[in-house]
């Protein structure tokens, strides 16, 4: 997973475009999996490899749901581990349709939508990384409605947020 490198120069993504499937997909793998952590690879196109395309914008194409094999089990509603065979076969089935893994996507259930430092320690370098977590809460102990932010993530520096938007 991660950016594309063109002559050593690493081309990171300015903003993201969801394709409006994808995120409707997204959403319910990431719901079907509460009270754990959900998790999905992300594939899709930067705008080098659509050719004449902005570098820095990259589009979300299509979600490929993992299961969480966070080992012990019982830690899985705040840890989340893709299995390495899934990534192999995402990356193949990427590559026959023009397409490439961008990252991942999973879920904080009892969260802020914010790259934990597990997040940090464990990611692939460099990375996009899409996190559902919740909203802040209307007071009295309500929970905020769920959102979903964007990030990118580069050793050492801090993660970076990313603005997106409906690409379709």
């Amino acid at each position: 997973m991660g950016a594309q490198r063109t002559a050593m120069v690493l081309i990171s993504p300015g903003e993201i475009a969801v394709d409006r499937q994808a995120l409707t997909l997204l959403e319910r793998v990431l719901e079907a999996a509460l009270p754990q952590e959900g998790c999905a690879l992300l594939l899709g196109q930067t705008g080098a490899l659509e050719g004449g395309g902005s570098p820095g914008l990259w589009r979300l194409r299509q979600v490929w749901p993992t299961l969480n094999l966070w080992e012990p089990e019982r830690e899985r509603n705040r840890r989340f581990r893709i299995d390495p065979r899934e990534q192999l076969l995402a990356q193949k089935w990427a590559r026959a349709r023009g397409l490439a893994v961008l990252g991942s996507a999973h879920s904080h259930p009892h969260g802020a939508a914010i790259p934990s430092a597990t997040d940090r320690a464990l990611a692939p370098w460099p990375t996009l990384m899409l996190i559902r977590g919740q909203g802040r809460g209307g007071g009295h102990g309500a929970r905020g409605a769920a959102e979903l932010r964007c990030w990118w993530l580069e050793e050492p520096a801090e993660p970076r947020p990313l603005p997106w938007r409906m690409g379709d």
